[in-house]
C-alpha cells in the first residue's frame, strides 16, 4: 500500500511539472453563498495545474484495494464514498474526463508494479486481472481521443472496453464457467458479446500453436491443444476415448462429443488452478487410467498446449506412477518440448499436495 501511494504521488508529480496542463473551460460562478465559499476555498488552496492524472481517482482506485475487504454494510459505504471522490473531479470543475482515465492508469499501473503477494498462488487471477483492467483504461482513453478527431469509430470500441473490464472481472472472481457451461458449450448471446475475446483466442489457436497432433506422455494418456477436424481423425475417437477439455475460451468440435466420453473442466489461461477442482480431476483421470479397456486411451488438452493441459498431465503422471514432482515434470517436458511451467505453477505444484 505504501508503495503504491509513493508511486502514484511521484508520478503523478512528474507529470504535473512536464506537462502543466489548466481546466480549459470558463467555471460558472456560484451563486449560493454556502457554495461560493467552499469553491472560493478550493480556488485558494489547489493549484489550477494539477489536472492529468487526477490524484483523487487513483487514490479512489488504491483506497478501493483495502476497503473491499470489509464486511458487506461497510464495504459498499466505503464503494460509495469512494466514487463520489472520484467523481467530485467532475462536479467542482477541476478535471475533464480525460484526468479521471489518466487517474485510473496510474492507479492500475501501481497494482501491477507492486502487486499484493506476488508469490502467492491463489492470488494470481487478480494480477491477471490487473492487466485486463490496464488494457481497459488505456483502451477508454483510446476511445475518447478516437471521438474526438474520428467519432464514427469509437463505437465499436465501446464494445471491446466492456468485453476486457468483463474478462477481467471474471478472473478476479476466478469465474472457468463464465464462457462455457458444464457441457461444453457457450450460449450464442456470449458468444456475440465476447466475440474478440474469442476471436483473438482462435487466431492464437490456429497460427500460433507449435504441436499438431496429441502427444503421448504414458502408453494410452495423452496431452495437446484443441485439435482441428484432420487432427480429430487421425487420432480416431471412439466410445473408449476420454477427452478433457481444460480450454475456457473455445468450444469443443462436436464430433468429439459425439464420439468419446467427453468432460468440460475448463481453468481460466495464464491463471490459477482451484485446489479442489485439480485434486478431483486427477483423481477422475488417475481413475479413469486404470480402468482403461484394451484400445482405450484418454486426451487431456487445453487451447493452446503449453500449460493448462501439461500442469494436469504432470500432476496425472506423477500420481500414477506414485513419482516424486520433478520426475514427472520431466517426463512431460521430454515429451512436449514447448511446454510452459512458469515459476507461479512451479510454486503451486511444489507447495501442494496433489
Amino acid at each position: 500500500m505504501t508503495k503504491r501511494m509513493l508511486f502514484i504521488i511521484i508520478s503523478a508529480g512528474i507529470c504535473f511539472l512536464l506537462f502543466p496542463l489548466r481546466f480549459s473551460l470558463i467555471k460558472p460562478e456560484a451563486n449560493n453563498t454556502i457554495f461560493q465559499f467552499f469553491f472560493q476555498f478550493l480556488s485558494k488552496v489547489d493549484s489550477p495545474y494539477n489536472q492529468a492524472p487526477s490524484l483523487h481517482v487513483a487514490f479512489a482506485l488504491l483506497f478501493w484495494t483495502v476497503f473491499r475487504n470489509l464486511k458487506s454494510y461497510w464495504r459498499a459505504l466505503a464503494a460509495f464514498w469512494l466514487l463520489l471522490l472520484a467523481l467530485s473531479t467532475i462536479t467542482t470543475y477541476q478535471h475533464h474526463f480525460i484526468d479521471i482515465i489518466c487517474g485510473a492508469i496510474l492507479a492500475q499501473i501501481s497494482f501491477i508494479i507492486f502487486p499484493f503477494q506476488k508469490n502467492n498462488f491463489q492470488l494470481r487471477n487478480f494480477q491477471v486481472a490487473n492487466y485486463y483492467f490496464l488494457v481497459g483504461w488505456i483502451t477508454v482513453l483510446l476511445v475518447l481521443i478516437l471521438n474526438q478527431f474520428h467519432a464514427h469509430f469509437w463505437l465499436i470500441l465501446v464494445w471491446i472496453v466492456l468485453v476486457i473490464f468483463m474478462i477481467g472481472y471474471q478472473y478476479q472472481k476466478n469465474n472457468i464457467h463464465f464462457l462455457k457451461d458444464r457441457y461444453g458449450n457457450i450460449p450464442f448471446y456470449k458468444k456475440v458479446f465476447y466475440f474478440p475475446y474469442r476471436a483473438i483466442y482462435w487466431f492464437f489457436w490456429k497460427f500460433l500453436r507449435k504441436y499438431t497432433k496429441p502427444t503421448r506422455i504414458l502408453p494410452g494418456l495423452f496431452i495437446s491443444s484443441k485439435l482441428d477436424k484432420t487432427e480429430i481423425q487421425d487420432f480416431d475417437f471412439n466410445e473408449k476415448t476420454f477427452v478433457y477439455d481444460l480450454s475456457a475460451e473455445l468450444e469443443e468440435n462436436d464430433v468429439i462429443k459425439e464420439k468419446s466420453q467427453y468432460f468440460c473442466v475448463p481453468f481460466l489461461d495464464i491463471g490459477s488452478f482451484e485446489l479442489i477442482v485439480t485434486k478431483k480431476l486427477v483423481l477422475q483421470i488417475t481413475t479413469n487410467y486404470t480402468q482403461l479397456p484394451a484400445g482405450g486411451k484418454i486426451l487431456i488438452h487445453c487451447t493452446m498446449g503449453f500449460t493448462r493441459s501439461a500442469v494436469i498431465g504432470i500432476l496425472v503422471v506423477k500420481k500414477i506412477l506414485s513419482l516424486p514432482l520433478e520426475e514427472a515434470i520431466i517426463i512431460v517436458t521430454k515429451a512436449n518440448k514447448h511446454t510452459v511451467i512458469q515459476k507461479y505453477l512451479q510454486d503451486f505444484l511444489k507447495t501442494n499436495n496433489l
